[in-house]
């Protein structure tokens, strides 16, 4: 065997790999020793047929399986013990010769090889990047309690209807002059919420009905171009929906509203699971420590988003190997067409870029993960995630059982693995640099980072 390796311009990478037949033999052999043993032909008893009719009928393709394995353990060898910096795996060159095994060797391979560019980057005390700190106020701790009762409160009934209440009751079809048309449309137990209504002209038809009352109004004017939820109130197809032109009567059997839920020990334990809060002061003390959490978390994304475009302006953009690259991207997306790669490229290459840079900070600032490190990042990821839908102050078992059902997958715990060393960079980024720290209320930050909001 031999191997060479050409590399001119640093990036573009083409590696030879001649095999010899001695190379391949011995292999060859004893996989089909092996074989031999286990392998059940009629008209032998296991581990007697002739060795000359097992090479006549699978000789051929025990050699090519043979050499593919054998090149493969050459190829990483290679890469691994010459510290090559290798992006994806090596592809066939394609312009070197098709290999024919059927004939003796040697046999050469061709391969290209992208080759990640060469750059250095570090952090020090000359860097200075910017740190929000984020202190909730009275303003944001009322939301957040006003969402949490919302979301723990309950449907009550009510006697006069007001905006946002849910009506329920009997729709007819009317005729031209008004009565109830003989085999119309009778739909029992709708449901209207003239809030949503697309005109409100047909909405305000709703004002200061009580229960028992009957309203004649237009659904096709109600819904105007949603057909689909005019179908769905009918019970009908859409087809027919696009026909429906006349007025029907609604008659009123139920109005209800939502009711917040009230700032007792009973909200408490459903808005805080876990806590002993008795008191409505204590919970709003609970509120702000959940948000001011939830504050400090953003914040250090925001510098994590900070530092990686502080990094990215230093490194510069790099030459990367595109011809090779793509053909690797398109090999990965083979349902994918010319113009989802070109797309993509320029994005993926970003991601690259960031991934290289952060993969030289973690040598040079010592960053190493463990799986204790893993467990914990899955667990703020799910915390975070639920807090996201106002669900800040769950038992900790959802979160760990939520983290363990995310690293049984494979791409999820690429990703987690990936914050992970991000968490640790930030967190290290914060010793290093200088930071100018800012304090900020939470509305000041949102336009700062998002003015166009």
């Amino acid at each position: 065997m031999n191997i060479t390796f050409e590399n001119p311009d640093k990036i573009n990478g083409k590696l030879t790999l001649v095999v010899e037949e001695s190379d391949i033999a011995p292999r060859v052999e004893k996989a089909l020793k092996d074989y031999r043993k286990r392998a059940n032909i009629p008209g032998f008893r296991p581990g007697q047929a002739p060795m000359s009719m097992l090479k006549r009928q699978f000789g051929p393709s025990v050699k090519m399986e043979e050499t593919y394995k054998f090149m493969s353990e050459a190829l990483n060898n290679y890469i691994n013990d010459n510290k090559i910096n290798a992006l994806g795996e090596p592809l066939p060159n394609e312009e070197a010769e098709q290999v024919d095994l059927s004939k003796d060797g040697p046999y050469t391979f061709v391969f290209d090889i992208a080759v990640a560019p060469e750059f250095d980057v570090d952090l020090t005390a000359a860097d200075k990047l910017t740190h929000y700190s984020i202190a909730p106020n009275d303003k944001e701790v009322e939301e957040r309690i006003n969402v949490q009762r919302g979301q723990l409160g309950k449907q009550v009934n009510v006697e006069e209807y007001q905006a946002n209440d849910m009506l329920r009751g009997d729709l007819r079809e009317l005729d031209a002059e008004g009565n109830t048309k003989e085999d119309g449309m009778t739909i029992s137990e709708a449901v209207l919420m003239p809030t949503y209504f697309a005109n409100q002209d047909e909405a305000k038809k709703f004002d200061g009905c009580k229960l028992g009352d009957i309203i004649t109004f237009n659904p096709k004017n109600t819904y105007q171009d949603r057909t689909a939820a005019l179908a769905s109130l009918l019970k009908i197809s859409k087809e027919e929906a696009e026909k429906v032109e006349a007025d029907f009567s609604f008659q009123i059997t139920e109005i209800s509203r939502h009711q917040d839920a009230d700032l007792d020990e009973d909200f408490f334990a459903q808005a805080c699971p876990g806590k002993d809060i008795k008191t409505e002061e204590d919970y709003r003390a609970e509120v702000k420590e959940s948000l001011a959490q939830q504050f400090a978390f953003t914040a250090d994304q925001q510098f994590h988003v900070d530092l990686r475009k502080h990094l990215e302006e230093k490194v510069g953009e790099l030459t990367y190997p595109e011809a090779i690259l793509k053909r690797f991207m398109a090999a990965r997306n083979k349902d994918k067409d010319a113009k989802f790669i070109e797309e993509n490229f320029a994005p993926s290459i970003k991601e690259l870029t960031w991934s290289r840079i952060k993969s030289v900070l973690a040598q040079k600032l010592d960053i190493k993960i463990d799986q204790e490190d893993v467990n914990a990042t899955a667990k703020e990821m799910c915390r975070m995630q639920y807090a996201q839908y106002g669900y800040a102050n769950l038992p900790e078992e959802f979160y760990e059982q939520g983290a363990q059902e995310m690293l049984k997958k494979e791409e999820q715990l690429n990703n987690v693995i990936e914050f992970a060393v991000e968490n640790k960079l930030v967190a290290k980024a914060k010793e290093v640099v200088t930071l100018d720290e800012k304090n900020v209320s939470w509305d000041e930050f949102r336009k700062m980072v998002a003015p166009e909001a």
